[in-house]
């Protein structure tokens, strides 16, 4: 398989993630009950024992959760049997009250093996259809289209994904992601929806947007995504969005692991917000060289999202080790 400071506004996103360094056991969020709370993680790769490792955790540091999203790299290939493995792990549980899948680049790797036992990189995509991809996915997420969405105690999530894998459209290509027009009216459409119910929109993302959180700077990162100016002048209008996003592995300990992302000609000065979700399966960091090298040690990381009226309470949690790493407090602009 193969693997790929602190900024100004006027650079476009300004990292905050350092105003909660303190551990969150020292950071109480305080100010009463969340509306509700549920969780994110993504890159589970097929590393089986970690996801269970994050499912007990959950259970035991947010027993109430509303559901739990995952951000993609749901499985290491994209093979119907490695979609089961995960399926009978959730179910074997401590299963989430609700998911929301997201779908990840590692769900298209089928076409690299002639079976699972034999990588054939030179013979892509060695039978295999890109709309068989779909389908496993859409089999497994229960639905019919990359793009959905649910709701968490009342908190509306929007799932959304590329939906082309785009070296079958183009051989200088491979994991970019692609958005239809349908898709982005869509989001659009929806997050217009609940701006005027006073809600704040959680969105699910595989692929990190550029100049965002950390490892977005850097040049593995820096053009994931087809239509990015377009993504991003769409959430850039919205002061109470989340973005949750992974496929960097990047380590939750990073000062930008949060930041407030600016989009000039949105008339949103403040912008919204952008979480890394770490990883379960191997953690990465900036080797300094323009490069990433691996975190050495267990590495297991999520995130637990406590919704209040008011505010959003976003907490990095290691779950290998069962420590809580930092936590950011978001106000509101408009209460619930």
């Amino acid at each position: 398989m193969e693997r790929r400071s602190l900024f100004t506004a006027t650079a476009g996103a300004v990292a905050l993630g350092s105003l909660a360094a303190a551990p969150a056991e020292a950071r109480p969020s305080g100010g009463g009950a969340p509306v509700t709370s549920f969780n994110v993680i993504s890159d589970i790769q097929g590393d089986l024992a970690d996801l269970t490792v994050a499912l007990k955790d959950i259970r035991a540091t947010n027993p109430h959760g509303s559901g739990l999203a995952v951000a993609g790299d749901i499985t290491p290939r994209g093979y119907d049997f490695e979609y089961a493995e995960v399926h009978k792990v959730m179910e074997r549980g401590p299963r989430p009250r609700e998911v929301a899948w997201a779908i990840g680049n590692h769900e298209f790797y089928v076409p690299k093996w002639a079976d699972p036992k034999t990588l054939a990189q030179s013979t892509w995509p060695n039978g295999t259809t890109e709309d068989s991809l779909f389908r496993s996915f859409y089999r497994f997420a229960k639905r019919g289209k990359v793009y959905t969405e649910t709701t968490f105690g009342g908190v509306p999530v929007l799932s959304i994904g590329t939906e082309r894998y785009m070296h079958y459209h183009d051989p200088k290509l491979w994991d970019e992601v692609w958005l239809s027009d349908e898709q982005l009216t869509w989001i659009e459409s929806r997050l217009r929806y609940w701006a005027r119910r006073r809600r704040p929109v959680m969105v699910i993302t595989h692929h990190p947007l550029p100049n965002t959180v950390s490892g977005t700077r850097n040049k593995l990162y820096l053009n994931d995504y087809l239509q990015a100016d377009r993504l991003l002048g769409i959430l850039g209008r919205h002061r109470d969005v989340f973005l949750f996003s992974g496929h960097t592995h990047w380590d939750l300990a990073l000062s930008d692991w949060y930041v407030r992302r600016v989009v000039p000609g949105t008339a949103n000065l403040d912008g919204f917000s952008v979480v890394n979700t770490g990883a379960v399966q191997t953690g990465y960091t900036d080797n300094g060289q323009g490069g990433e090298s691996s975190v050495d040690g267990a590495f297991n990381q999520g995130l637990q999202v406590e919704v209040h009226r008011d505010r959003v309470v976003v907490r990095a949690r290691d779950f290998a080790s069962g420590r809580w790493l930092k936590q950011i407090s978001v106000p509101l602009a408009t209460h619930m």
